[in-house]
């Protein structure tokens, strides 16, 4: 039974289930409620539900269905099977996850339903799968012409969903769509690269090996040096970098200033670290 659960199969689907109901909730909690049309097949129809009372879920599975077909014969069946199960999965769900809305704000419900798409998209992803879609057709369409994009079309469909929601809905209604598909991407992007807090710290100093020492003695973190170049001035130099946690980076910044008034440096944020001291490094499966 442990062996069972760690299986990463299992472990695929699971996240599989898990992102199609969140994602899934997103329409009755947020969405549909409030005729947010979020781009892609859904959004388009979002579009139909609302003038002819067509179930989103049940009518975006109908309009897969000669996607997926598409998708078995070019992408490959362990990836379409996990795809129509997402597909079928989120589908359904829209159309019975039974609840009230949250909100009856349009932007708070955006908001909201950007929230729980992007986290939910994210999580299906994890899972080696997607909910069909535009997702699909972009890929499909990309194989057959090549100088079109995956992010293009994406990017294309998901506008013309947004003008149609002016026209169809009203030029509010539209803008609201915006905000759910930037808030969506931005969270997915989030739950895909990692939240971390992690800090890369770069150092160029005529102490680089006073620093580097201070840093393993007194924070256990690892240093890598460079070789460096002025184009300036053409003089040879070293270069530190480290990762440390956020708030460790204050106290390296206290060692550099200490060792070296005349340094300089500069901080960035990582999305992820992965490795010894971090998260452990492993494995995507196919």
């Amino acid at each position: 039974m442990v062996r069972l659960f760690r299986s990463k199969t299992l472990q695929q689907y699971l996240l599989i289930l898990t992102g199609c109901i969140i994602s899934a909730a997103a329409y009755p909690l947020f969405l549909e409620p409030n005729h947010i049309a979020p781009g892609g097949l859904t959004g388009l129809t979002t579009i139909l539900n609302y003038y002819f009372g067509l179930p989103i879920g049940l009518t975006s599975l109908v309009l897969n269905i000669p996607l997926l077909i598409l998708g078995w014969r070019m992408i490959g069946a362990k990836f379409i099977l996990r795809t129509i199960i997402a597909t079928a999965l989120f589908s359904v769900g829209i159309d019975l996850i039974d609840v009230k809305p949250l909100v009856e704000d349009p932007m708070l419900a955006a908001l909201g339903g950007g929230v729980l798409l992007g986290i939910g998209l994210a999580l299906i992803m994890r899972g080696n799968a997607t909910t069909g879609g535009t997702d699909l057709l972009a890929r499909i369409v990309h194989h057959h012409v090549p100088a079109i994009t995956v992010g293009f079309f994406l990017l294309i469909f998901d506008l013309a969903v947004i003008v149609l929601a002016w026209i169809f809905l009203s030029v509010q209604h539209a803008m609201y769509a915006v905000v759910c598909v930037f808030i969506s991407s931005k969270v997915l992007d989030q739950v895909l690269t990692g939240f971390g807090t992690d800090k890369a710290c770069y150092i160029i100093s005529s102490q680089t090996e006073v620093i580097e020492r201070r840093i393993m003695a007194e924070l256990d973190r690892g240093v890598t040096r460079f070789d460096a170049v002025g184009a300036y001035s053409g003089k040879p130099g070293k270069m530190l970098l480290c990762v440390v946690g956020r708030f460790e980076a204050v106290k390296v910044k206290t060692i550099v200033y200490e060792a070296d008034e005349h340094a300089f440096m500069f901080i960035t944020d990582t999305h992820e670290t992965l490795g010894e001291g971090f998260a452990k490094l492993k494995q995507e499966d196919d």
